[in-house]
């Protein structure tokens, strides 16, 4: 997949990156530096991946903490074939619609301790480390517990979201059942204050970020493999603090929940076999759009009006199909195979005509994302991607152990459907890793951070790089779009004008959109056919590739 290692033609001040002995690419170089120091310590890309992961919910906690959730897509060398897991938690036992009406919502809250579920990260590090892993956790994490107890320079990324989230935990402590509707009282952020902005001021670009709370319960979750954190002091510790400020988990949903070993899910594009995690993540989405698109040719190349519409449009029917059917398999039923299946995706490619159509069902939400890979000399490689929602998440923390909770019930709904809360049942999910194989060979992990941007981007770079011949840099550079509703498309100042200009003459509404993070923050390593890695880091943040 790696023609030209030159043909750079986006603008961009990176390059591709190679290595013999294996790389961790992040967001955060720092992160990528604590995983490529677990490797020279003798550990292999799984030890690595949980070292990144680890470090990146100290360094960019607007994005992903210890009270989220995690997905994984695996290629253990010694194994031969992909294996997959399920780390994100249920709606606790007490969150169901009766309760949550009880409350006085009449929608599902999006911030506050009612949009709380089970966090899954810790028990995805430790499930990981003890099935794959050749370091003992508590070592593997100690290069996050130190960051978060000697601190860190701020990025600039980082600032500018920890600020956004402050001004509105402002305004929702001023305004209780305000913009995000909390019911229950404007001090359910006092503890996010403690932690994250005491005296109440984001960190600028540069400042000196401490979290010594993080760095005791990292330590914590490493010495005792997360068992703490779901069935000792730490559960304990969120049981009571759950209780005291209104919301529904409880020590008993910690107890009860384990994060799940899945198999992949993936179709073929044009000789590629492409995977992404199974329900109840929206993976899929990029699967059946890339099915729809296999329909098509561009012999106009890449930077088409055409190839672009039919790109859209492809996408906006399987949002269509995604919002409609997926949900946690568990409680609804998917019919994988059917949505998948090459006979469907030709019935509906018949849909995209030379007209923008109207996108009739779902509405992606917003989501704030941490994408990480790492491989090795062995041929280990592993795709990673963990995420507390929106920014911080739910608002509400634990300040004295350093754990910001997620807010995934928001992925839920009171109405009736397949997005329905119920207590047990999963959310959908926005958060989706993704890997290559080719005639069972792995080729290598890829994603794209970003809420329902995910597989908007999963679509275009993989299409860059399979229709296109582009590189992993030049297919991460390339100017993107972004459906967000109905007709309405954005796209990136990098888009000329002209093209704008065709979309809208084919119905298309389609606007420039400004702020980088909105289109997504992506990583890629491949192995090559002579031996080694080659990778492309995202040019929209602090993308960095370790190499070894």
């Amino acid at each position: 997949m790696v023609k030209d290692p030159h043909y750079l033609p986006y603008p961009s001040r990176r390059q591709l990156i190679y290595a013999r002995r294996g790389l961790v690419a992040t967001s955060q170089p720092l992160a990528a530096q604590a995983g490529l120091d677990a490797l020279k310590r003798g550990g292999n890309a799984f030890d690595a991946i949980v070292a990144c992961a680890a470090a990146m919910t100290v360094l960019e906690p607007c994005s992903n903490g210890l009270g989220g959730d995690a997905f994984a897509i695996l290629w253990p060398a010694k194994e031969g074939r992909l294996t997959g897991l399920n780390a994100s938690g249920p709606a606790p036992a007490l969150m169901s619609e009766e309760n949550i009406r009880a409350k006085g919502y009449t929608a599902m809250p999006r911030l506050g301790p009612a949009a709380v579920t089970v966090p899954g990260i810790p028990a995805a590090w430790a499930a990981i480390s003890s099935r794959y892993g050749r370091l003992p956790l508590g070592e593997t994490v100690e290069a996050a517990a130190v960051l978060a107890e000697e601190g860190y320079p701020s990025s600039p990324l980082a600032s500018r979201q920890w600020q956004q989230s402050l001004d509105l935990y402002l305004g929702e402590r001023e305004i209780a059942g305000g913009r995000g509707g909390v019911m229950e009282g404007p001090e359910v952020f006092d503890g996010w204050f403690r932690l994250f902005a005491a005296p109440p001021r984001a960190p600028a670009p540069g400042d000196l970020v401490r979290l010594p709370a993080m760095a005791q319960t990292i330590r914590e979750i490493g010495r005792t493999g997360a068992q703490s954190y779901y069935r000792g002091d730490l559960a304990q510790e969120i049981d009571r603090y759950m209780q005291q400020i209104g919301g529904f988990l409880r020590a008993g949903d910690l107890a009860a929940f384990s994060p799940e070993w899945v198999q992949p899910v993936g179709v073929n594009y044009r000789g590629f076999d492409i995977w992404e995690i199974p329900p109840n993540g929206q993976g899929m989405t990029a699967l059946m759009a890339l099915n729809i698109l296999e329909n098509f040719s561009f012999p106009q190349g890449k930077d088409h009006p055409d190839t672009i519409h039919r790109q859209i449009e492809a996408l906006k029917l399987a949002f269509a199909d995604a919002h409609a059917y997926i949900a946690d398999p568990r409680v609804t039923p998917v019919n994988v195979a059917g949505l998948l299946s090459k006979d469907y995706a030709k019935k509906r490619s018949a849909l995209v005509g030379e007209e923008a159509i109207e996108a009739t069902r779902g509405r992606p939400e917003g989501s704030d994302t941490v994408y990480l890979c790492a491989a090795d000399a062995e041929g280990n490689m592993v795709s990673y991607i963990q995420s507390n929602y929106s920014g911080f998440g739910s608002g509400v923390a634990l300040a004295e152990r350093g754990i910001a909770f997620q807010n995934r019930g928001f992925g839920f709904t009171l109405d009736r459907g397949v997005k329905h809360v119920e207590p047990g049942k999963r959310p959908f999910h926005t958060i989706i890793p993704g890997f290559i194989t080719r005639e069972g060979l792995p080729l290598g992990p890829f994603g794209i951070m970003g809420g329902p941007m995910q597989p908007q981007a999963h679509l275009q770079v993989l299409s860059g790089m399979v229709d296109f011949g582009l590189n992993p840099q030049a297919a991460l550079d390339a100017p993107r779009w972004q459906w967000t509703e109905g007709l309405k498309v954005l796209l990136e100042p990098g888009f000329p004008p002209h093209i704008a200009a065709a979309l809208g003459r084919r119905g298309h509404q389609v606007s420039y959109e400004h702020e980088e993070a909105s289109f997504g923050r992506g990583q890629i390593i491949l192995k090559l056919p002579q031996g080694g890695y080659v990778a492309g880091t995202e040019p929209r943040t602090d993308g960095f590739i370790a190499p070894w």
